[in-house]
């Protein structure tokens, strides 16, 4: 909460190299994330406290999850995929609410990974101009709202935005974990096993994907921009 920011990660050294890890948003603790697994990598290898050749290993709630660093200094995360199925927004009555809570907005189709719902829109243009109501989205009985398209620049093959105001997040600016749903929803529509994604948030960001069996392999960039030692107030 103090840190504010979308997820905190939280790591300590086991007796056998590895390193436990937990992420907590500003309100609840969250059971896998992308983003911060990346900067714990970052951090580990830029301040020398691993060697840049060392695979880490991190026991987290969604099990062991792997980064390594590759020669172009980008770091590589190995994560679950997440099964998806469609969904019917009208058989589950949410066709109306979608459109209070998106301003009228319809998407061209909607999934969910059990965790998520994820809408697909027909233009990259149409997510970048999603508006949502927060309150009334916070209500909807899922944790988040993936809103996605084919990307309008040739460079990236699809386009994202991730919506997550139950867990304390209006909008998350890189969410890695939500590329598990997305790849395997993109896969089914392009049968690529690789491909390039681009987070249209005010931050921004952008994810190389590779499938492989029921894993991920999520490649992205880090950068140290904040130093400090956090103390501990008295109640």
């Amino acid at each position: 909460m103090e840190m504010n920011l979308s997820e905190t990660a939280f790591l300590w050294k086991q007796e056998d190299g590895s390193y436990r890890l937990r992420w907590f948003t500003p309100a609840v603790e969250v059971d896998l994330c992308g983003h911060a697994t990346l900067a714990s990598a970052h951090y580990l290898w830029d301040r020398g406290l691993e060697d840049p050749q060392t695979v880490l290993q991190f026991h987290t709630r969604s099990g062991l999850l792997k980064a390594e660093r590759t020669e172009d200094g980008r770091i590589v995360l190995d994560f679950p995929l997440k099964p998806i199925r469609p969904l019917s927004l009208e058989e589950h009555g949410l066709a109306e609410q979608i459109g209070k809570i998106l301003g009228g907005v319809l998407p061209a189709a909607a999934a969910t990974d059990g965790d998520d719902l994820i809408l697909e829109f027909s233009t990259q243009e149409t997510v970048l101009s999603l508006s949502p109501d927060y309150a009334l989205l916070g209500a909807l009985p899922y944790r988040g709202l993936l809103a996605t398209s084919r990307s309008s620049e040739e460079r990236y093959d699809f386009a994202s935005r991730c919506f997550f105001p139950s867990l304390g997040i209006n909008e998350d600016p890189v969410t890695g974990s939500a590329h598990c749903s997305l790849l395997p929803y993109w896969h089914g529509k392009l049968g690529q096993e690789r491909m390039t994604a681009i987070q249209c948030s005010p931050r921004t960001g952008v994810l190389h994907l590779e499938k492989t069996g029921d894993r991920i392999r999520i490649a992205g960039e880090a950068v140290t921009m904040l130093q400090g030692r956090l103390t501990h107030a008295p109640a």
